[in-house]
């Protein structure tokens, strides 16, 4: 890797223990890693670490983020919440994968109740290695770009 590429990583109370595996074995890869919090296993709330996460991402001060809650369901519905970001809950390889080359992923978020430390790092390869294959994906990535525009601007959308 000849540029770092900067990460940002976060959770809850949840997903700390994981989260500390993650961010060791994604400096271990080269990777340059923010941690984001939480720092303890004392109670937090997920979409706190969630805004930090996406904010860093959307800002562009992050390529990518990870996220982990107790499931990733949490931080990523409130990730998805900032504009720009395509979180993706991901607890297996093939779904970590699909994510990155069909979805553009910019944020994985993983389950620190579903998924331990092995498959944590498996997954997070996955993502980091997947490549988005644009065309046909690319169109429809532009599409959820286009409605979120859409939504922020005030524009209706199209009625079903």
């Amino acid at each position: 890797m000849t540029e770092k590429i900067r990460i940002a990583v976060g959770s809850d109370h949840a997903g700390f223990a994981l989260k500390e595996s993650v961010r060791h074995h994604l400096a271990s890869r080269g990777y340059e890693v923010e941690d984001c919090g939480v720092h303890s296993e004392q109670p937090a709330d997920y979409p706190d670490a969630a805004e930090k996460v996406a904010v860093r991402v959307s800002r562009h001060e992050a390529e990518r983020g990870v996220l982990i809650c107790g499931t990733g369901l949490g931080v990523a519905i409130a990730a998805n919440k900032v504009p720009g970001i395509r979180a993706a809950t991901c607890n297996n390889t093939l779904l970590a994968r699909f994510a990155g080359e069909h979805n553009d992923a910019n944020i994985l978020t993983m389950g620190g109740r579903i998924v331990d430390e092995v498959q944590a790092r498996r997954i997070l390869d996955a993502w980091l290695g997947a490549k988005f294959a644009g065309g046909r994906h690319e169109e429809r990535v532009q599409k959820i770009t286009k409605i979120e525009e859409q939504v922020s601007s005030g524009r209706s959308l199209k009625q079903g």
